[in-house]
């Protein structure tokens, strides 16, 4: 019998260009070969048979698959597409809570319906991913009867069931879990600025401590092992992007200034380059930008992570 040659051991880098499909040869089974290597001679006999050979494209295997979840959010929804947009280095994911917002994405398969409270909804959209884009967040809503022309202020709540400490704490603890026991090789979530105050205004809509539910997520995900981006965004408009000099900081010092909010195109921008250089793991900043105008727009991105110093 003529023997099929075949390489016994396969380094770190070779397995990641590995095809990922098995080539069944009557009833043996062998790992499928790299893409940069010819396939084994294979006589043809009666007693033999090729049942299938599966070839993945060599880009393919180079592009980072990414999920973002609350890809249905207003900030989400930008990161999601600006995957989209550069299928040449991303294989896109997206996690929204309902039918209907996968809709309004226009999802395809790539976009996933689940839970982040639920980790059962978690494992399917987590499984195989490179990097995990948290942007998941409880969202106050304004309690009805409010009248302007009466002056006074607008009361909050959260929807039952969706409260920060069940969302910015346990859906994002869920979410890291789930990355950890997947091999994520990065995580990065988006926060907000104004963590080190207990008194932030933000803390007090709904009475959610939403501001020290995420520090807790955060903090969380600092210890996890995981390499992570922690981007704490300033105040978030929706104004384009790209046209801006972004401004980072640390412990909230940034609220002291005037340029303390940023674009939410920006952040999205921020998110994706990220995963892109090793100068923004293990890194945890404030992030805003100039006024429109005024210094000149970032480009240089490894540039504005390696101003970075702190961890969290």
């Amino acid at each position: 019998m003529t023997r099929v040659p075949f390489t016994a051991s396969c380094s770190t880098s070779i397995h990641k260009c590995c095809l990922v499909n098995t080539i069944n040869i009557g009833t043996t089974s062998l790992a499928a070969f790299p893409n940069s290597l010819a396939l084994p001679f294979v006589p043809h006999t009666k007693a033999t048979s090729v049942r299938r050979i599966s070839v993945v494209a060599m880009s393919d295997l180079s592009k980072s698959t990414v999920l973002v979840t609350g890809a249905g959010g207003r900030t989400g929804q930008i990161v999601y597409k600006k995957l989209k947009e550069r299928s040449d280095q991303f294989n896109a994911r997206g996690l929204v809570r309902t039918q209907e917002s996968k809709e309004k994405i226009n999802g395809d398969d790539s976009v996933y319906i689940g839970d982040i409270r639920n980790t059962e909804t978690l494992a399917s959209p987590i499984q195989g991913i490179d990097a995990l884009i948290i942007l998941t967040s409880g969202v106050p809503k304004m309690k009805p009867g409010f009248d302007p022309a009466k002056g006074g202020r607008p009361e909050f709540y959260f929807e039952d069931g969706a409260n920060p400490e069940q969302v910015d704490w346990i859906g994002q603890k869920n979410q890291i879990d789930a990355a950890k026991a997947a091999g994520v090789k990065q995580i990065v979530v988006v926060g907000s600025m104004g963590g080190t105050n207990l008194d932030h205004p933000l803390n007090s809509l709904g009475n959610g401590n939403i501001l020290v539910w995420k520090r807790k997520a955060e903090q969380y995900l600092a210890d996890s092992g995981i390499p992570y981006t922690i981007i704490r965004a300033g105040g978030l408009q929706d104004k384009e992007g790209g046209i801006r000099e972004l401004l980072v900081g640390k412990d909230d010092e940034l609220l002291q200034t005037e340029t303390r909010t940023i674009a939410r195109a920006d952040v999205a921008e921020v998110c994706l380059q990220a995963l892109k250089f090793e100068e923004a793991k293990f890194k945890a900043f404030d992030l805003a930008s100039k006024p429109e105008g005024t210094g000149e727009p970032t480009k240089d991105f490894k540039a504005l992570f390696s101003q970075i110093t702190t961890t969290f």
